[in-house]
């Protein structure tokens, strides 16, 4: 096996990003089988299972890697080898114990928690199969708690791809599992639904083995590079510190990832809560809140890995700059941060908004209520993203107080206005389940503000790089968004044929793309890697007046 290699910011974000997306296309393409296997009840069953496993996950590990990361990256920097290699140790053993008690609370706790999702709702799942689905994923959180210490301390070293590469692994057992298993136990065995959705959730435990075995043989292959050779001279007062550190940095990264979760466990309770009140069946109130947990939000998920990859790489090279005082590059990477969000996320969660409706019919069919959720709640997906990249700088800066504060506000404005939102929205003849969207985008909102001022006042930053790339990008929005109500107009996006509707798409994408990639070539050329820019020059092509000429040419003549 070939050495692993260092990878710089860009590099490392894009190498991260790229299999994170991979991951979350695979993650949504099974969806289509898989909806067809379980159906609206199933997929619902298998929402309210992951919805749970999610936040006892964070609990247990979501925060580990990136402070394993912040920690390997900082001692790395300080060439304290003794210190980093107990580090993994130690946090190793943290990890178990987290997991075996996560485990043991989900497992043994699950009939109270499906009682709580769905209460005395009828028509729907019942008690026992929430209760079956719950039991079955528990057995995921022995598991894949472990994979964040592995990922987590190779990334500290600033090697991106295996970590990366570990998580196209998981997706792909786990989907295999899933697909296979569902399929077998409802087709063939013809088993109850439930049996099938059990099976599912199980594969998150045999795609997390699969990953484990992968990782561990990459640390075992590499152990002089990412280990000290030297006898250790730790002290059981140095291992209180490294434990003391290793939690202390966890915890806002556990913060930081709940609060999406959070967000959608409130829309799941108050949305079965409140929509029965306002008339609506109790097939139609599962149905919404499943879109808002799982079959909605797999949409979000490809524009919420760009920043997920982008901090993956972000926070040991941040580290290491900020333990070397260069608050110039501290600048800098944050603003490549931002350009990202402005120059590439936002488009892409604008052109989806709009083609909602193909994406909804592509993937489950066409359904009035779920084209209505997402076509709003992607553009929340960019003030997400703006959350998670700010806080994740905050938290390189050890600025852990203010994320408490920005987070908490935002989650309780969430939670406070969800359902008043929802009542106002119904009185004002607006879809009510609208207004755990607009809670969501407030609470987001509020959480970023506070940052966003914090790090200009009190840490200098400064947006000035980023806000001179706005012009340029609202003329870019002022011709996107009206190209993108166009196709929808001469397209046939009634069409039930998926087929229609995947080329109706990839019509609409390419051509609204390429006027994008046009007028942003310049900005957007400078946030990719260096070797892929230099690739780029080497193309005779890439000249901008001719690639700008070449693009006009050809979009013409397709309009």
């Amino acid at each position: 096996m070939k050495k692993m290699k260092k990878n710089n910011f860009l590099e490392g974000a894009f190498i991260a990003v790229f299999c994170i997306i991979i991951t979350k296309i695979i993650g949504i393409l099974y969806v289509i089988p898989f909806y067809k296997i379980i159906g609206e009840q199933g997929g619902t069953l298998y929402g309210y299972a992951y919805n749970i496993y999610n936040i006892f996950l964070i609990l247990s590990s979501a925060g580990i890697p990136l402070a394993i990361s912040k920690i390997t990256s900082e001692y790395n920097t300080l060439e304290m080898h003794d210190k980093k290699t107990r580090l993994y140790q130690l946090a190793t053993k943290v990890i178990i114990i987290f997991s075996v008690v996560s485990f043991l609370l989900c497992f043994i706790f699950a009939p109270q928690l499906s009682n709580l999702i769905i209460g005395d709702l009828e028509g729907g799942n019942t008690l026992e199969d929430v209760t079956l689905v719950i039991r079955t994923i528990s057995f995921a959180l022995l598991v894949v708690p472990i994979l964040s210490i592995q990922r987590g301390y190779i990334q500290g070293h600033r090697y991106i791809k295996e970590p990366s590469i570990s998580q196209v692994i998981e997706q792909l057992v786990r989907i295999a599992i899933i697909i296979i298993g569902s399929f077998t136990f409802t087709k063939i065995f013809k088993l109850p639904i439930r049996y099938g959705v059990a099976i599912s959730v199980f594969a998150a435990a045999i795609g997390g083995i699969a990953t484990y075995i992968y990782l561990n043989n990459i640390i075992k292959k590499n152990k002089n590079t990412l280990f000290t050779t030297e006898k250790s001279t730790m002290s059981k007062k140095d291992d209180k510190e490294i434990i003391k550190k290793i939690l202390t940095y966890s915890i806002p990264f556990i913060i930081i990832s709940l609060t999406n979760t959070l967000y959608n466990s409130a829309d799941m309770l108050f949305i079965i809560k409140t929509l029965p009140k306002l008339g609506f069946s109790a097939v139609d109130t599962e149905f919404i809140s499943s879109v808002f947990t799982t079959w909605g939000v797999k949409f979000n998920t490809i524009i919420l890995s760009i920043p997920n990859g982008l901090i993956i790489s972000l926070i040991p090279n941040l580290v290491k700059d900020y333990t070397e005082n260069n608050k110039e590059n501290v600048n800098l990477t944050f603003n490549k941060c931002l350009k990202i969000i402005l120059l590439i996320i936002t488009p892409i969660s604008i052109f989806m908004s709009g083609t909602s409706k193909m994406l909804w019919s592509i993937f489950y069919g066409y359904n009035a209520y779920g084209t209505s959720i997402i076509k709003f709640n992607l553009l929340v997906a960019i003030v997400s993203c703006m959350y998670i990249v700010v806080n994740s700088l905050l938290q390189s800066l050890n600025k852990q107080k203010l994320i408490y504060i920005s987070v908490i506000t935002g989650t309780i404005v969430k939670v406070v206005l969800t359902i008043p939102l929802m009542n106002l929205f119904h009185n004002l003849n607006i879809a009510a389940y609208q207004g755990a969207t607009a809670a969501s985008l407030i609470g987001l909102s509020v959480s970023v503000l506070i940052s966003i001022i914090y790090l200009n006042n009190k840490m200098k930053i400064n947006y000035m790089e980023t806000i001179k790339s706005i012009p340029r990008f609202i003329l870019s929005l002022l011709v996107l968004i009206p190209m993108i109500h166009l196709f929808n107009t001469i397209l046939p996006t009634d069409s039930t044929n998926r087929i229609i509707q995947v080329i109706n798409l990839l019509i609409s994408g390419v051509i609204c793309g390429g006027i994008y990639l046009i007028i942003n070539f310049k900005h957007i050329k400078l946030l990719l890697p260096e070797k892929l820019i230099n690739k780029f020059n080497k193309q005779k092509w890439c000249n901008q007046e001719k690639l700008h000429y070449f693009l006009c040419v050809a979009i013409l003549k397709k309009l």
